[in-house]
């Protein structure tokens, strides 16, 4: 049996007991109260991405008082996810739910979400025509589309502006020139420019502690290397060992105590960023307020180009329909409403740091007045994912593991094809695994 059936057939057993009580509440009855169409929304966002996903809905609620609209934040990570599943297979799911993109391949597959009405979403105003290609493609299973992006938020590289116009990486606009941070050489001769302004180090990244971090560089370099990969469940993984190999080098040679410190942590390397002691930092577009309070002139670009492919490692916040076991057509009607109507008040979301994935929103004056956020919004272009295999994804299990079998070789322990080697050796272990959804 399937770990849905299990859950299907605990839930029908204990009369629906094993959703717990905050869970069963949660399934919304159409029609309830006023006769009016009910929209329940599950989200995993707290602080001040939750105020503004909040807002956003306050909006949407407004704009639409003939849905009874409500939403119901959940603790991030393995558990939300693992109460979605229970809830689909449940069958009284709510109306709709956000989940990381990179998350899709473990649900999608197992018949725990239903595809959304492309002639549903276009006659609100939502095609693909308005998301970045690598966004819309990533949001596909078997042909159609199972999540719907709210945005796209990368891994990217702030900057202090003052310091790289010290350092001489300023471009007559007084922005770092992307052009003089490309290649490895000239991304480590950059790093070597800013450390002699600081006197400590040019560029503020921590791998100790945060492998989800280790993962983000390492996948976004390895596709800029060309690198490509096959995981097919039961079977051996296959990666570019040569180009992953060119990758931990140059991560090493980063790492140098004067390019980045060595043996360094996230919040240490956050710490000396916004000390001005160093004056680059790779991080998640999440942490532009952190950033912005410290620095208010705080700069920030898509991920250099260090090899010859631009790419830049993301993943997305989406809406998605758990699938119901009786779905209601209005309130699957008013859902849509909703949906589409977040999507068009993301211009909210992009005061966070987030990329709207809807881009009427990203081409708007607005949004094109926001700094640093209009400097990285390209990113959403290049934009690639975790692979696509059930075990994947922001919050998982396998980020963890991906980025332990790399601590040793960062931290100058061991040589980069070790690194290759133990996250092969991770990865066959996973893919020996069947898909418990």
């Amino acid at each position: 049996m399937s770990r849905r059936d299990v859950l299907r057939a605990a839930l029908v057993g204990a009369g629906g007991i094993a959703l717990g009580g905050s869970l069963a509440a949660c399934a919304t009855p159409s029609a309830a109260g006023a006769g009016r169409p009910a929209v329940m929304i599950w989200d995993l966002f707290s602080g001040g991405d939750g105020a503004l996903m909040q807002e956003m809905v306050a909006a949407v609620a407004a704009e639409n008082p003939d849905i009874r609209l409500d939403s119901t934040t959940l603790a991030w990570g393995s558990p939300y996810y693992t109460k979605l599943a229970m809830a689909s297979s449940g069958g009284r799911p709510p109306e709709a739910a956000v989940m990381h993109m990179s998350r899709l391949a473990g649900y999608a597959p197992g018949g725990l979400l239903e595809p959304f009405d492309l002639d549903a979403l276009a006659a609100l105003g939502v095609r693909q025509e308005h998301f970045a290609p690598a966004v819309w493609e990533k949001a596909q299973y078997d042909g159609q589309l199972y999540a719907l992006p709210l945005d796209t938020h990368p891994y990217i590289l702030f900057n202090n502006p003052e310091l790289v116009g010290q350092a001489g990486l300023t471009g007559a606009d007084g922005k770092l020139d992307y052009d003089a941070i490309s290649g490895t050489d000239g991304f480590l001769a950059a790093g070597r420019a800013v450390a002699e302004v600081t006197g400590e180090t040019g560029v503020g990244w921590g791998y100790l502690r945060d492998p989800a971090g280790c993962w983000r560089m390492f996948w976004g370099l390895y596709t800029q290397n060309g690198g490509g990969y096959d995981l097919v469940p039961g079977r051996k993984a296959e990666l570019d060992v040569d180009a992953a190999v060119e990758v931990f080098e140059f991560l090493q040679e980063m790492v140098d105590g004067t390019v980045a410190a060595r043996n360094q942590d996230g919040g240490a390397a956050s710490g000396r960023f916004m000390s001005g002691r160093a004056g680059m930092m790779f991080s998640g577009e999440w942490d532009l307020p952190m950033f912005r309070d410290a620095l208010p002139e705080v700069g920030a670009t898509p991920f250099p180009t260090i090899f010859d492919q631009p790419a830049n490692y993301a993943d997305s916040h989406a809406f998605v329909l758990p699938r119901q076991a009786h779905a209601d057509p209005a309130a699957r009607e008013a859902t849509y409403r909703v949906l589409a109507g977040l999507l068009k008040q993301s211009m909210t979301w992009a005061s966070a740091g987030h990329i709207p994935a809807y881009q009427p929103v990203v081409e708007q004056d607005a949004y094109q007045e926001l700094t640093p956020q209009r400097d990285y919004a390209r990113a959403a272009e290049i934009a690639v994912f975790d692979p696509d295999v059930w075990f994947s994804g922001g919050g998982s299990d396998f980020q963890n593991r991906m980025g332990d079998a790399m601590t040793d070789t960062l931290s100058g322990e061991a040589p980069p094809r070790t690194a290759v080697d133990r996250i092969l050796r991770e990865m066959d272990r996973l893919l020996s695994q069947p898909n418990p959804a």
